[in-house]
């Protein structure tokens, strides 16, 4: 994770910059209240992808994106990738908190390895890997997350998981792009 640049402009705002050249896939919208290390996207430069994070010291609610018409624009060293105004973050910081509360909050989870592209089933005519109900051991695949147009396979386990537990619920859409330790599934403890 690499912070973006920062700016402040005579109104007050801060723009997040780009840290480097490449193409930016934006993770935020107008609207959404962003807080230090919070993911603003990701930057793919000569195959790598950074996911970009705001630095420790800024939060705000974001009024600006890069070109929200592009699904990837272009960025060069220093462009505007997000304009906050960190005015209107402290109360939206609050309403988005209490309203947003997610039904896994403080539940176990099974996070996301990596980023990528969640696919939770081998083919579009196929059934999923797993659904909510089901029991999951080790090794049971749980999805494929494409990066780069590569295809890797993500298996239940780990030292901080259960042996045997079930899928309370699956939280991430088929084709979503999620970011490294992003909840996939809620379980039961």
């Amino acid at each position: 994770m690499t912070p973006a640049l920062t700016r402040t402009r005579d109104d007050g705002c801060i723009e997040l910059a780009a840290p480097a050249p490449g193409l930016f896939r934006i993770a935020v919208a107008a609207g959404d209240v962003i807080r230090g290390g919070s993911t603003l996207g990701t930057l793919e430069a000569l195959g790598r992808l950074t996911p970009i994070v705001a630095p420790p010291s800024v939060s705000g609610t974001v009024i600006a994106t890069a070109d929200p018409a592009l699904a990837r624009p272009a960025v060069e060293y220093g462009a505007l990738l997000v304009a906050i105004d960190p005015r209107a973050g402290a109360a939206a910081q609050v309403v988005t908190a209490a309203a947003a509360a997610p039904s896994h909050a403080g539940g176990l989870t099974f996070r996301a390895p990596t980023s990528g592209r969640f696919y939770g089933r081998p083919s579009p005519d196929k059934p999923p890997f797993v659904s909510a109900g089901d029991e999951l051991a080790p090794g049971v695949t749980i999805c494929l997350l494409e990066v780069m147009k590569s295809f890797h396979r993500v298996t239940y386990g780990g030292a901080d998981l259960p042996e045997r537990t079930r899928i309370r619920e699956v939280l991430v859409a088929d084709g979503a792009d999620v970011n490294a330790g992003d909840p996939l599934l809620a379980l039961e403890p």
